[in-house]
């Protein structure tokens, strides 16, 4: 039978249990259920889960106790129909751009995991499916053209089981095209990363509802290339480099480039993340006439695709990174972006809601200022180094900006403060790009040997 009449219990650790675990309580019309994880993250997920379908009026089934989405997701035949259930109950959790790296993990892997039958679609076609009429909410998805319809049919009848997912080649099978892009070439260590996280997550929660005795990776022996996310120092820009490319940037177009120069100077001067310099506002900063100020860093603004974001907007405005969401970060900034801001906010003054870098039509910028910065470096640099990888990107500005108060001598903990990082992460993402490091040390070892 199907109920609206739900109510939740605050989650409650299992005393009786020699192991940690724990329980989580709710009452369908007027019948208690009850399930048990063996982390509090896992109880709190779920029940956040439960309190999600209540909240989008979903219906609770009377014998299991799972909201109709859940029910779905359990009592699934085929992967696709999984996968279809595993976004509705993920979606309301996930930011935008979470939503769309899902998205994209979850088309490959339901392509992978697809018979070989006759009359198998084109691959794109498939993916247009996938992208435009499965993988999202009902109300989100398109206009079902028939060639799409006739793809999903196919599709449909392919679909492995999602118990064959407990023989290991299923799931290796996956993990081999997560490894690769669209052109057969092999992806970056990151994407791959990234993929396989989504993948290794659904499978989980097929596992909490009991469609799997267990997580099918945890099976599969796959070592991944080792992932090196330590900056190149040859994109590292010294202090008169950065200047003449601030300088650079001017010159593009009659108002972008002279508009974004400010914002490139925040990244090089106060290690913003270009998230960060696109929301920044006037009331986040200080900015006194003579001496150091101050920005404070509330905000992120993620460009991304308007069909994933909740406001219909084209970015996400979500709090810091590896941050609480009420949380904010104080960067002390030296005069010389104190007076860079100043005057541009004397010139193009700021937008109605107080930022600081906007369109002509006081929107936020996109992806827009990643071509101004390519057409800027010509600018800013000799023909060899725009040849080079020096500062290809505008989050090069950044690299720079942490490597050269890490090389100025500023303590760890302060640097990593100052640019939202974890001192461990500073320290191994920045290892090469710390000059003079050893030549200290034997002075110091050469020291203490004299004592």
């Amino acid at each position: 039978m199907k109920s609206y009449d739900v109510k939740f219990w605050k989650t409650k650790k299992n005393a009786s249990s020699k192991t940690p675990s724990y329980v989580v309580r709710w009452i369908v019309a007027g019948k208690e259920c009850s399930k048990t994880f063996r982390g509090s993250e896992l109880a709190e997920n779920f029940l956040s889960d439960l309190r999600q379908a209540a909240r989008r009026g979903e219906w609770f089934d009377t014998d299991t106790g799972l909201p109709e989405s859940m029910l779905k997701a359990k009592n699934a035949r085929t992967w696709l129909e999984f996968a279809e259930a595993y976004v509705r109950i993920r979606w309301p959790h996930q930011a935008a751009n979470s939503r769309a790296s899902a998205v994209d993990a979850l088309l490959v892997v339901t392509v992978a995991l697809a018979a070989e039958r006759k009359g198998r679609p084109d691959r794109d076609l498939l993916r247009r499916a996938l992208r435009d009429h499965v993988l999202v909410p009902e109300d989100r998805r398109r206009e079902l053209p028939a060639e799409v319809r006739t793809a999903l049919r196919w599709l449909e009848a392919a679909s492995l089981p999602l118990t064959d997912l407990e023989e290991p080649r299923h799931a290796r099978a996956v993990l081999e095209a997560l490894a690769v892009r669209l052109d057969g070439a092999a992806a970056a260590t990151n994407t791959f990363r990234r993929r396989r996280a989504v993948f290794h997550h659904a499978l989980e929660y097929a596992v909490e509802l009991g469609e799997l005795p267990g997580n099918p990776l945890d099976r599969v022996k796959w070592k991944p290339t080792k992932q090196n996310d330590v900056v190149d120092r040859r994109v590292v820009v010294n202090p008169q480099q950065a200047c003449e490319l601030l300088a650079g940037v001017t010159y593009v177009g009659r108002t972008r480039g002279p508009m974004l120069a400010a914002m490139f100077a925040c990244m090089y001067f106060a290690a913003l993340r270009p998230s960060e310099a696109i929301g920044l506002r006037r009331q986040d900063c200080i900015l006194p006439e003579r001496g150091w100020g101050q920005i404070t860093v509330t905000k992120t603004r993620s460009y991304t695709t308007k069909r994933f974001t909740d406001s219909g907007e084209s970015y996400d405005e979500r709090g810091l990174k590896h941050r609480d969401g009420d949380e904010d970060r104080p960067v002390p900034i030296p005069p010389d972006l104190v007076a860079i801001l100043r005057a541009h906010i004397a010139k193009f003054g700021t937008a109605p809601d107080g930022r600081l870098f906007f369109t002509g039509g006081g929107g936020a910028f996109g992806t827009e200022y990643i071509r101004i910065w390519k057409q800027a470096r010509p600018y800013g640099l000799t023909p060899d180094q725009v040849a080079s990888p020096l500062a290809a990107r505008p989050y090069d500005l950044r690299h720079a900006a942490v490597s050269l108060w890490l090389n100025a001598g500023v303590h760890a903990p302060e640097v990593a403060e100052r640019a939202g990082h974890s001192v461990d992460v500073l320290l191994r993402v920045y290892a090469k790009c710390i000059d003079g490091q050893r030549e200290i040390a034997n002075q110091r070892i050469q020291k203490a040997l004299a004592e």
